[in-house]
């Protein structure tokens, strides 16, 4: 049986004309939840007479017991999304449908196999809305005070598609007045279409999300250049959320360093490379 609860619009901002972020507040208070999971929301759809649910990522952390809060792209090719089309077209004060919030694929670990603390760094990688998961980690992180290195990367096509690139920024200014000691946190994000007109202004990385990782003819990825070190097993843990190119793209450059997903774990239980896909 699907457990289900009415929750209403309370905010809505949009980026651009696809690209919108909107704060859920459940009717009967905000239930539990862990950094990295995602929820259902179902609307109903008059052509098809009946509630149709769609899952996405929570951009919100569990400290937050205020709202939910999403980021959601209107993929309008080859068919346009059905929940999402009535999100767009949804209003503050409109009521939706949630489920319970779920998924363990994102959880962050803070313990390794051994049951000792892991302390490596954390790179979080995020394809378009698949930074969603990485907004709640980050203020998951910041306001926990954890002391681990954390590193966003964003990718998107265009530069109004940086959907929080203030918040990180924000967040990685805040590491520099306080100190790599008391908050270890840094954001890059690339734009794939350079060459484009409304992209004239980028002067920073540019490529698939993925090229982070990618050595150049000494063999050093522009991660490794930014963190001055090797990337390796032992001190780095890889959060990956986006289309499976986007993880296949990471996976492949990570795997002659020995890193693996949990499909492929070694006996001792551990892996380095965890991912979710939505698409």
């Amino acid at each position: 049986m699907v457990v289900e609860h009415k929750a209403k619009i309370t905010y809505m901002q949009l980026l651009k004309e696809d690209l919108v972020v909107i704060r859920l507040v459940p009717n009967d208070g905000m239930p539990k939840y862990t950094t990295g999971q995602f929820l259902t929301i179902g609307l109903p759809i008059p052509s098809e007479q009946k509630v149709v649910r769609r899952a996405y990522s929570i951009a919100s952390h569990p400290e937050n017991r205020d709202y939910f809060e999403f980021v959601i792209r209107w993929v309008r090719k080859p068919l346009p999304g059905r929940v999402t089309t009535e999100l767009f077209y949804a209003n503050v004060g409109d009521e939706v449908y949630l489920g319970e919030p779920t998924g363990n694929a994102l959880l962050i670990d803070d313990k390794l196999p051994n049951g000792q603390p892991d302390n490596r760094r954390i790179v979080c990688v995020g394809g378009g809305t698949g930074l969603a998961p990485f907004i709640a980690f980050a203020k998951h992180l910041h306001d926990t005070g954890d002391k681990r290195e954390i590193i966003v990367l964003h990718g998107a096509s265009y530069v109004d598609e940086l959907s929080y690139k203030e918040l990180l920024t924000n967040y990685e200014n805040e590491s520099i007045e306080r100190g790599k000691d008391q908050w270890n946190f840094r954001y890059r994000a690339a734009i794939s279409r350079p060459k484009e007109f409304f992209n004239r202004s980028w002067a920073g990385h540019v490529g698939r999300v993925e090229s982070f990782f990618k050595p150049n003819k000494n063999g050093v990825s522009p991660l490794e250049e930014m963190v001055g070190e090797e990337i390796t097993t032992t001190n780095t843990k890889v959060y990956i959320c986006g289309y499976q190119g986007t993880i296949d793209g990471v996976i492949e450059y990570l795997g002659p360093k020995g890193f693996v997903t949990k499909e492929e774990k070694r006996k001792d239980g551990s892996y380095e490379i965890k991912y979710e896909s939505y698409g």
